[in-house]
């Protein structure tokens, strides 16, 4: 017996009937994995699995480990009210502030669920009301702080704790430990989200540390908890917080994601991709997790978006055709020489349409930024593209925030936007939609669209939060039919999430992303 990687009990064995029926009536139930050829626990069954065959197999020291911290618990937490009275929400913070509203609910919320995910609106304050119910549970039970957050967002959390007096132990998402000490740890994922995919070795290591003996409490932190639209990106943060629904993954994937088989090639395929039965999803995940928009929170000004659609000339045209052309006949050429797959013809075009466009489209994001900044308007305009972005600010001017540059380096530039000294900022959608206050912009320009809303919606919020002096005005440029797909595909995504996430029904329209390439190419 051995720990997973995901932090479950692993039983290797060759071939038994005897006690291959042994382990089936095991419960909590286990699941054979043919890949790894061993059969898969929770940590619940640690115990009938000892009773049962600890004389039988050996145990790994990791998973011995584990299992006598469960014999020894640490002690229990004091009741939720005196948690609540330890924290003193409704007194300043030792730099002055004092907590909103709503953060002082969702605080008390975090107090009452040693699991849970907090999925309020970007800029609703979520770091601040994390670190206050966690200041509550290291006056009463003296255990440490342990954040997961992307690198970029250290010193943000420094800065958060130093205003509650607080000490943190800030680990990056690249780099996750295998263990955490023998006390008792709080443990905050911020952007949870990057646990979303359960074959990354990330998300493994992440629930590793969430199913941890010595662990007090597991809250997730994400504005987008099904970024994507799927729900099947929402169990590893449901078995993160131990919600009840995943303790079965193949039935939640056949439940909520269209979970089936299929066979190519004489092989069968699982896929789980899909959505279905959000209102009832949505109603059982409600107790564990905590989702307001900014409108049931705080009195923001308005954020409004406006289509800017772009044409070009004949002569430019034309250039967009050839060499759009000359992408396909590329692929082809590859494609014939079995380097790339055959059947991705499609996906290969509307990537190469989306390159092109945002070349294309920079004439008249800098007619229209110019046209902002002469208004007296600071702006800050988001693209997908590095290349894109490097131009756009070698014409313009003002600051560049990429991946290319150092965290340290990527604040500087943010700082130096906030304070007014650069009234234009050029943004990747990766660094600058991630983590930043922004909210000095008036203007939010987006080059083109990702291809999840949660990214799109992350990039407007960075500047409608707290603290913002007037409305905000977002500028979508569209050219063609590519980009019209992409954002008719956040509007069929976001439909599925507003289903998950909002009270109320909605009337689902599905059309499937081969579907709308295929008409794609017909306009094209």
């Amino acid at each position: 017996m051995r720990l997973g990687p995901a932090g479950t009990i692993e039983v290797v064995i060759p071939f038994d009937a005897v006690t291959q029926a042994q382990l089936r009536a095991v419960r909590p139930r286990g699941v054979w994995r043919s890949r790894l050829r061993c059969w898969e626990f929770p940590l619940e069954a640690a115990v009938p699995l000892r009773q049962q065959f600890a004389a039988r197999f050996a145990i790994e020291p990791e998973l011995q480990q584990w299992f006598e911290w469960l014999e020894q618990p640490l002690p229990p937490l004091p009741p939720h009210r005196l948690l609540v009275r330890a924290v003193a929400l409704e007194q300043p913070l030792p730099d002055g502030r004092c907590l909103f509203a709503h953060q002082r609910v969702a605080a008390r919320w975090l107090l009452a669920r040693r699991g849970a995910l907090l999925a309020d609106a970007m800029g609703l304050g979520k770091t601040l009301t994390a670190l206050a119910a966690a200041r509550a549970l290291v006056r009463s039970a003296d255990c440490r702080i342990a954040v997961i957050a992307p690198a970029g967002l250290h010193s943000h959390w420094r800065q958060e704790a130093a205003a509650l007096e607080l000490q943190l132990e800030l680990l990056s998402w690249a780099r996750l430990p295998r263990q955490l000490p023998p006390a008792g740890t709080v443990l905050i994922a911020d952007e949870a989200h990057y646990a979303q995919n359960l074959s990354a070795a990330r998300t493994r290591a992440f629930l590793k540390l969430a199913r941890h003996p010595r662990l007090r409490a597991a809250w997730l932190l994400t504005g987008t908890p099904m970024k994507n639209g799927r729900p099947v990106q929402l169990f590893p943060l449901l078995a993160a917080i131990g919600h009840p629904l995943s303790a079965d993954q193949r039935a939640f994937e056949e439940r909520y994601c269209q979970g089936h088989w299929s066979e190519s090639g004489g092989v069968r395929h699982w896929h789980a991709l899909g959505a279905s039965q959000l209102e009832e999803l949505h109603r059982l995940t409600r107790p564990l997790l905590l989702h307001r928009g900014k409108a049931d929170c705080l009195d923001l000004p308005p954020k409004q978006r406006r289509l800017v659609p772009v044409e070009l000339n004949p002569a430019e045209g034309q250039g967009f055709q050839h060499r759009l052309q000359l992408k396909v006949d590329d692929y082809r050429r590859r494609s014939a020489a079995g380097l790339v797959r055959r059947d991705a013809e499609a996906l290969a075009v509307f990537t190469a349409l989306r390159q092109i466009g945002a070349e294309y489209k920079l004439p008249a994001v800098a007619e229209l930024v110019e046209e902002l900044l002469g208004g007296g308007d600071s702006v800050l305009v988001f693209t997908a593209y590095v290349a894109a972005a490097e131009l756009l600010q070698a014409r313009l001017g003002g600051g560049l925030l990429t991946g290319r540059l150092k965290p340290a380096d990527r604040q500087r530039q943010v700082d130096r936007f906030q304070a007014g000294r650069d009234t234009l900022l050029v943004s990747t959608f990766g660094v600058g939609g991630l983590g930043y206050t922004l909210h000095r912009a008036r203007h939010v320009v987006l080059l083109e669209r990702p291809w999840t809303p949660g990214d799109a919606e992350q990039a407007e919020d960075r500047c409608h939060r707290i603290g913002m002096q007037g409305s905000l005005q977002c500028h979508w440029l569209q050219l063609g039919v590519a980009d019209q797909l992409v954002d008719g595909l956040i509007a069929s995504k976001a439909q599925r999430i507003d289903l998950l996430l909002q009270q109320g029904t909605t009337a689902l329209r599905r059309q499937t992303f081969a579907q709308m390439v295929r008409q794609l190419l017909v306009d094209w």
